[in-house]
């Protein structure tokens, strides 16, 4: 089976930085691949790339098994979810018409945007009640489950999430983590989790891709890296989730 995302020779810079450089990575259907390194190892240009929010300098994004459209990316995006880190909710709307914001924008008619967003509140074990509420009287925890909602909204085919349960203490996040592992059995999908908590991406995901100074150390599923990592830095890594 083709890859649902491919990045050959993907150069981008900054300015004078190059935050990628010559990277050649690809996800399969279905999986949940972590993506850890550094700060600036560029985790979460990967994402952006992927979802045409930057365009490279040099080398290929293909989603779906087509490079990314020039133009008309809003019809990429309807099968693409994104979540970032801080949720990024609309203070102004309430927790309802965040989650199905994009039920509107595609139409929907009430009965559906409802039946939807109740699905997906009960799924990530968020009260019926705080629908009418709006983001600042939610918890951070509440937020991130909030966030997540509105990403899967339109059963998309890629997920792609940066950082999205930063921020909260330990017993919320693994409650979250419990949360979403219950929703991808539901509602399966390709993940791409960006992280710097390598205790979450040995949690969450099947697959690690570790990148460091714009490059790929290593790729393999978390036993793979667990039983051999390829670098001192990998193990260095590692180590931090022990130490968690």
């Amino acid at each position: 089976m083709s890859p649902i995302i491919e990045l050959d020779g993907i150069t981008k810079r900054f300015g004078e930085v190059a935050v990628l450089q010559g990277l050649n990575v690809s996800f399969g259907t279905g999986l949940i691949t972590a993506i850890v390194g550094a700060s600036g190892s560029g985790k979460s240009t990967l994402l952006q790339l992927i979802n045409g929010l930057i365009r490279p300098e040099q080398g290929r994004v293909k989603v779906f098994g087509n490079p990314l459209p020039a133009t008309d990316l809003h019809r990429l995006r309807r099968r693409v979810g994104y979540a970032v880190q801080g949720t990024a909710l609309f203070p102004h709307l309430s927790v309802a018409r965040n989650i199905s914001l994009m039920g509107e924008i595609e139409d929907w008619d009430q009965a559906r945007i409802g039946r939807r967003t109740t699905q997906l509140m009960a799924l990530m074990q968020l009260d019926p009640d705080l629908g009418s509420r709006y983001p600042h009287q939610l918890s951070g925890g509440q937020q991130q489950r909030a966030g997540i909602c509105r990403a899967m909204f339109l059963r998309p085919e890629i997920l792609l999430l940066d950082e999205p349960f930063s921020g909260v203490d330990g017993l919320t996040k693994r409650e979250i983590h419990l949360r979403f592992a219950l929703l991808m059995e539901a509602e399966p999908t390709t993940v791409l989790l960006v992280t710097h908590d390598v205790h979450e991406a040995l949690s969450v995901a099947a697959d690690i891709v570790v990148l460091r100074d714009g490059s790929m150390e290593q790729r393999g599923s978390v036993a793979e890296v667990l039983a051999a990592p390829a670098s001192g830095h990998v193990r260095e890594l590692l180590r931090q989730d022990h130490a968690a």
